[in-house]
């Protein structure tokens, strides 16, 4: 039997996690609180830690940046060096893409130098610095996993609200943009997660995550519209007609403005060559499958 203390047990990934290792018989899960965190952190009796705490990107940039620092460097040092003087062997750290990069031209991997632009994700990378400047003592193993965009039962996130677009019948007008953005089911999250803590034959270090394949929005709308029985409404407008349209928007504050348009049009390629090379394993889902799965559980609710 392994004992697992896990932070961040009632977010989305948390529910999702704990789900999935408690269907292991192999596995016992104990969720810290806030108010652990707080407060002495004890890792008795503990042989992983699992760390997915954290201040999420705020995309309507209402936070205050220090919130950043405070709850994704700050905690993470702090239950870092309690897992250093603690007998558990492995610290699992869930960091982000955006503590390498908020753009991507072709494809991300972990050779990039880090250039991060938000607070979200500078503090990321502090704690992902951190933890590898610190020394590790023999028989312990850290791993700083990098996933991409989350998805998954109990996902509020734009996926969601593009699946409630979908399921209007709102035709999506920029199918005529080629964008290639990467996905990670968290299944396959919670897939990794396990294979790290049950094996021993995979090295410390930092791993991107994602499903694998790209996808465009595009294909992401028809893959919703067919978990709908829909026949998928892609609307291929000139784009240099909806930069003329996203022009007039920054002026006059409608929906469509120049950088909103940039966020739904951009691509985001994150590759998990280095991940995949160590688990010598596939993932349980392809990116089409675990979208699939997704979309099923939005219609369940």
């Amino acid at each position: 039997m392994k004992n697992l203390s896990l932070t961040g047990g009632n977010g989305f990934v948390g529910k999702n996690l704990i789900s999935y290792l408690r269907s292991s018989k192999d596995l016992s899960i104990y969720n810290i609180q806030r108010t652990e965190l707080n407060g002495e952190i004890s890792l008795v009796n503990t042989n992983a830690v699992i760390h997915l705490a954290g201040k999420a990107h705020d995309l309507k940039k209402s936070s205050d940046p220090q919130e950043y620092y405070t709850v994704n460097f700050e905690l993470t040092k702090k239950l870092y060096d309690a897992f250093l003087k603690s007998d558990a062997t492995k610290f699992i750290f869930i960091s982000s893409v955006k503590a390498a990069a908020d753009s991507v031209k072709d494809s991300l991997d972990e050779n990039r130098i880090p250039d991060p632009i938000t607070d979200y994700g500078k503090s990321k990378l502090m704690a992902e610095e951190y933890i590898k400047s610190q020394p590790l003592p023999d028989g312990k193993s850290y791993y700083i996993l990098r996933p991409c965009m989350i998805h998954g039962p109990g996902n509020k996130g734009n996926l969601n609200l593009l699946y409630q677009v979908v399921k209007k019948g709102i035709p999506y007008p920029l199918a005529a943009f080629e964008n290639k953005r990467s996905f990670l089911s968290v299944d396959n999250l919670c897939f990794v997660i396990r294979e790290l803590i049950i094996r021993d034959d995979i090295p410390s270090g930092i791993y991107n995550v994602s499903d694998g394949e790209s996808l465009s929005t595009s294909q992401v709308v028809t893959i919703l519209s067919n978990s709908l029985h829909k026949k998928p409404r892609l609307w291929k407008i000139s784009p240099s007609f909806i930069h003329a349209v996203a022009k007039i928007g920054d002026k006059l504050h409608l929906p469509l403005t120049t950088e909103r348009l940039g966020k739904l049009t951009e691509s985001f390629v994150v590759s998990n060559n280095k991940l995949m090379s160590a688990l010598n394993k596939p993932l349980p889902l392809s990116a089409e499958e675990g979208l699939a799965l997704t979309a099923k559980s939005f219609k369940n609710t």
